[in-house]
């Protein structure tokens, strides 16, 4: 039977928050969902995993774009990354438990694990033990079908997304041809079992897209910023994941 996801879908979601509308409100920040939660939009927010196992609310693999500091971030530990300085803000960076402390179930956290592939399980771990004290909804999502797969296997009660996009520019052109269609068309779900999808609104429409849909699967778009991407969405998906503007 599948499950109500009426919360899921009910909401705009405030990509990273909702940031750049104002100076000093940064991406991933607490200033950004404060906003996001004062306006009553869900949120999506990125986890990159510490060097002692802590799943830090963070979106880039390494500190260079919006920080003061350079480098991995799984190389430093959750201690060092919250005392880092932003370039733009006076905000300093959270676990997920206090990303989660701060929402405190006002709205929906929409949460995406940032997992390359071969490296599955520790982040999924944490965040699974985070998720299991926070008595709100919430839901994970990312682009590994491995990392959903760690979840239907291990925390299947916790609301699953497989994320996706057309896979036809930028790194994805170095996996070959196959893998490439495969991705794209979310055939990697019979391992993630996902519960809803989230789908690039530049790679829409899109027959698997779809299908998913007629099959009961909710469909959120990323990442609308514009009058033809709302458009677009209006048709092919059940929500959207926007920034730059209040819908």
């Amino acid at each position: 039977m599948a499950r109500d996801l009426s919360w899921l879908t009910s909401t705009p979601v405030a990509h990273r928050g909702l940031h750049g509308l104002e100076d000093g409100v940064v991406e991933n920040l607490p200033k950004a969902f404060q906003a996001a939660i004062d306006s009553q939009y869900a949120i999506e927010c990125d986890l990159q995993l510490s060097a002692d196992g802590e799943a830090m609310v963070f979106h880039d693999a390494t500190l260079d774009r919006l920080t003061e500091e350079t480098g991995a971030v799984f190389k430093r530990t959750s201690a060092e990354l919250k005392t880092i300085s932003f370039k733009a803000s006076s905000d300093r960076m959270q676990t997920l438990g206090e990303f989660l402390d701060q929402v405190g179930g006002k709205v929906v956290p929409v949460i995406e694990l940032k997992i390359k592939t071969g490296h599955e399980g520790p982040l999924e771990k944490r965040t699974a033990e985070v998720l299991a004290s926070y008595r709100d909804r919430a839901a994970v999502m990312s682009f590994n079908p491995r990392s959903m797969g760690w979840f239907a296997a291990n925390a299947p009660d916790i609301t699953r997304g497989q994320l996706s996009y057309g896979y036809s520019n930028g790194p994805a052109l170095q996996l070959p041809a196959a893998q490439r269609f495969a991705l794209r068309h979310m055939l990697y779900n019979v391992q993630s079992r996902p519960h809803f999808i989230g789908f690039d609104i530049n790679a829409l429409p899109q027959w698997s897209v779809a299908l998913r849909r007629r099959l009961g699967l909710p469909v959120l778009t990323w990442t609308v910023r514009t009058d033809a991407h709302r458009d677009t969405a209006a048709v092919h998906a059940d929500q959207i994941i926007f920034e730059t503007f209040r819908p």
